[in-house]
């Protein structure tokens, strides 16, 4: 905006019609472009933080580019009557920014003239004169009063331009927020012989960016708040499982019966941490303890859950409970906490005197036992989902194994897009591969290497127990 204007300056030629009708046309041919786009975006039902965020800017778009429409439609019309024809239209309902109202304040003459829309936006009676400059702040709240008159001072004494915002209390009872905009004009001497000024009502458009910077502030901070749950769950799982991947050593008071190593394969998304864990752990007697399972769900609430679970187990086994016993309790211990959970498991108890596996499940997938090249599904006792049937009863079985055998458990999800016996095909195909893997930390890391590198929905465990001795 050009500053010092002169008072005899030629008046501003309006712009040529055919010129602002492409501009409007332009405009609305816009916004059908973003309702097309928001339209397009929007997910039926959703209350998600992001999704309210996008909503809020795109109405604001909007919202803008039907004010855009507005005021070229104005630039195009010309000026609204002044206050003496109150029968000028109304701006457009639901309009952010209002027409714009103007006003001179004749410094040498103490008049002001006032255009209709001006009387509006202020809410004061079109009959009544207009105010001077040193009533004006007699509209104003009184914490943007100082402001006001530090704008008018530095227009009328320095001949700076106004350019800022206040608010205004109406006799309606309502507050609004208004833009001013104004230029002293000065006289052939360089004096200020009046200011002129345009203002908008500006309350909906600052209410809409409001609405924006709320949502994303709610989008942050439930962004911040999975971060921070993300790292807590983490933390649990650090707390009471065995390494997140590689070698497992465990105390051992003789020769080594296994080999073991393990991996968590997190899922390629920022999905929380949910409820899968590994476990291996040396027992009193001698033997060893291995599990993998999963409870259904994440975040902190589901990790608690896994831990408390896990630490159930380890209990049980040292107590000398068996493989079928530890699935039994568990699902009573499951069916009676606060917020039961559905789980699955697979608790196996290796005896290096004899090299026998005595394992159960329930509802998890069984071992995978690789020998000599080949691998296969062992034979699974009878077992039913942790939590769905109280007082179930979960039977057990045997294997005896080899040294240089291979044994893997993994939980669901571990190859990705597949379960069941379809996953245990694909994890069967790696044994030629595996027969040739020195330790069990090889076998895993072809493991991961294999199905835990691409684009995965969902966290996985893998566990590998090789023979040894």
């Amino acid at each position: 905006m050009p500053s010092h204007l002169s008072a005899d300056r030629p008046a501003a030629q309006p712009p040529g019609r055919g010129s602002v009708d492409a501009l409007i046309s332009q405009t609305r041919r816009l916004k059908g472009e973003v309702d097309a786009v928001r339209r397009d975006s929007e997910e039926v039902g959703s209350d998600h933080p992001r999704e309210r965020w996008q909503r809020a800017l795109y109405d604001l778009a909007l919202h803008q580019l039907d004010d855009l429409d507005e005021h070229l439609a104005q630039l195009r019309d010309g000026p609204l009557p002044t206050a003496a024809a109150p029968e000028a239209p109304r701006p457009a309902q639901g309009s952010l920014l209002s027409r714009v109202g103007s006003a001179e304040w004749n410094l040498l003459t103490d008049e002001a003239s006032w255009s209709g829309e001006l009387y509006r936006i202020l809410g004061r009676d079109p009959a009544a004169p207009p105010l001077t400059l040193d009533e004006l702040p007699s509209l104003v709240v009184d914490e943007d009063r100082p402001k006001l008159t530090a704008m008018v001072t530095d227009c009328l004494v320095d001949a700076r331009p106004i350019d800022g915002e206040f608010r205004i209390a109406r006799r309606a009872g309502d507050v609004r927020t208004v833009h001013m905009m104004g230029e002293p004009v000065l006289d052939t001497d360089g004096s200020t012989a009046s200011m002129w000024a345009v203002l908008r009502d500006v309350s909906e458009l600052r209410r809409s960016q409001r609405v924006v910077s709320e949502t994303r502030d709610s989008l942050h901070h439930r962004q911040d708040a999975a971060q921070s749950e993300h790292r807590l769950a983490v933390e649990l799982q650090e707390a009471v499982l065995p390494p997140r991947r590689g070698s497992l050593r465990l105390p051992h008071r003789g020769a080594r019966a296994l080999d073991l190593a393990s991996s968590h394969v997190p899922a390629s998304t920022r999905t929380l941490i949910g409820g899968d864990w590994y476990d291996a752990l040396e027992l009193t007697d001698g033997e060893t303890l291995l599990s993998v399972g999963d409870l259904t769900g994440q975040g902190v609430g589901v990790t608690s859950n896994m831990t408390m679970l896990l630490g159930a187990v380890r209990g049980m086994a040292m107590a000398g409970a068996q493989p079928g016993q530890v699935m039994a309790w568990l699902n009573q211990l499951l069916d009676a906490t606060v917020q039961p959970a559905l789980g699955s498991a697979v608790c196996c108890r290796y005896r290096p005197a004899n090299r026998t596996l005595v394992w159960a499940q329930a509802g998890h997938p069984a071992p995978l036992l690789f020998r000599d090249g080949t691998g296969r599904v062992l034979d699974a006792p009878d077992g039913v989902l942790l939590g769905a049937t109280s007082g179930a009863v979960y039977g057990q079985a045997e294997e005896i194994l080899r040294v240089g055998d291979l044994l893997l458990l993994h939980t669901d999800g571990l190859v990705p897009g597949h379960t069941g016996s379809a996953a245990a095909n694909l994890l069967l195909g790696l044994a030629p591969r595996l027969a040739g893997s020195r330790t069990a930390e090889d076998c895993v890391r072809t493991v991961v290497q294999e199905f835990g590198e691409g684009e995965r929905e969902d966290n996985a465990c893998v566990l590998v127990a090789k023979v040894v001795s």
